[in-house]
């Protein structure tokens, strides 16, 4: 059912009996048991044992039963990455029948930090508290009432400072866990942001690097477009006409060309220099050229300011794609270009006497769209529609310092 509802299996029962869950919903690192710290702790709990036992001769002797207990909660640690909540309760129940028995205290009290630590570290927080109170419960109930009846002989009641003891190193053993969980919990959430911050800019590359492609290929492609009507249609009747549409049409391909190849390059070496300044309005002279290739006659009003790069890209893409669209969709043969600068903001605008020629010139629809997210980015507007006499605007707001104000 949780499946069906789109929750994850390894995130069922979170604070209860997860770790008892099937193993096809263990996650892959999971499957490895720890073979070699498992080693290095049972090695070091039946050595340290068998040592700290010569400083405990009140203490029940080492025997066979101790050291099976000893093992039972040192190997139980072999599972500890795939079934965290039995090994935390398991580890503390072989060291509270160890502890029960008489035997020396030593650092088999290391298996339950482990498999503790373990279960936090899992997100079963719940678990490993409920193991460190069971150990804690267990050990108080002997010390103070059942080591009577329990080995070694002649055993006297633990005090209340033994106790208190016990109970700042249970203590201590939990916010150390729960540290390493805060810990790590800050890391998946660094990883994460690093993602995402990773996958926004990769969003953004990509979204630029198709507005480029988009503005080089619609305008070059609509002039070809249109220069190869007018050869085919010359080609019988005029071929000196026609021979000048096809030099046109060379001329503006070997532009596309040049500027898909520097988007290009982009792509295939990630942030080196590209090899050609990117396009600005110091090029409108080009743009004014290749319209009238086109047939289309641009009559430019004031001089547009000196801007920075980011601002002056803009600025010439957003020419470029309304001259293209008037190119494509306007009946005039006729555009005008007027740039006003006042305040730091760049009002730039493109008209045409229309009619619309309602033909479709193989466009995508996202011409508009493009110059939006261009303006957009710099904090601008863009208003585009037809004008109550006729015709068609394209209106960009471009606020930008000069670059002499910078």
């Amino acid at each position: 059912m949780e499946e069906q509802r789109g929750v994850a299996p390894s995130h069922r029962w979170r604070h209860g009996p997860a770790g008892w869950g099937r193993a096809g919903d263990r996650e892959p690192h999971h499957d490895r048991l720890p073979w070699r710290s498992t080693a290095l702790i049972t090695v070091f709990v039946l050595v340290g044992t068998n040592f700290g036992a010569h400083g405990q001769p009140q203490r029940v002797p080492l025997d066979g039963y101790a050291r099976v207990l000893l093992l039972a909660a040192s190997v139980l640690l072999l599972w500890r990455r795939r079934r965290p909540v039995a090994v935390a309760f398991g580890t503390a129940t072989a060291v509270l029948l160890y502890t029960g028995a008489g035997y020396p205290y030593g650092p088999v009290l290391l298996t339950v930090v482990v498999g503790c630590f373990s279960a936090v570290a899992a997100g079963h927080r719940r678990a490993a508290w409920a193991a460190l109170g069971l150990l804690w419960a267990g050990h108080a109930l002997i010390t103070l009432w059942l080591y009577q009846w329990l080995p070694p002989a002649g055993d006297g009641a633990g005090g209340v400072g033994q106790e208190i003891v016990v109970t700042t190193w249970l203590l201590a053993v939990a916010a150390v866990c729960e540290l390493a969980r805060v810990r790590r919990e800050q890391w998946a959430r660094e990883r994460a942001e690093r993602a995402q911050a990773a996958q926004r800019r990769a969003d953004a590359e990509r979204l630029r690097i198709a507005r480029e492609l988009h503005d080089v290929l619609a305008h070059s492609i609509s002039v070809i477009n249109v220069q190869a009507g007018a050869g085919l249609a010359l080609l019988d009747s005029d071929p000196e006409q026609a021979r000048a549409a096809l030099t046109t049409i060379k001329a503006a391909s070997k532009e596309a060309l040049g500027e898909v190849r520097q988007v290009l390059d982009t792509l295939r070496a990630p942030g080196a220099a590209p090899r050609a300044p990117a396009p600005g309005l110091d090029r409108l002279a080009e743009l004014t050229d290749q319209a009238a290739a086109a047939g289309l006659s641009v009559e430019v009003e004031g001089e547009p300011p000196r801007l920075p790069p980011g601002a002056d890209l803009a600025g010439f893409r957003i020419v470029q794609e309304a001259l293209t669209n008037v190119v494509r969709h306007s009946g005039s043969r006729r555009a005008r270009v007027r740039f006003e600068y006042d305040g730091g903001e760049l009002r730039l605008r493109v008209d045409d006497d229309g009619p619309p020629t309602g033909a479709d010139a193989g466009g995508s629809g996202n011409g508009l769209a493009g110059m939006r997210e261009r303006a957009a980015a710099l904090g601008g507007t863009i208003e585009a529609g037809p004008r109550p006499d006729g015709g068609f605007r394209v209106l960009a707001v471009l606020p930008s310092r000069t670059r002499e104000d910078q």
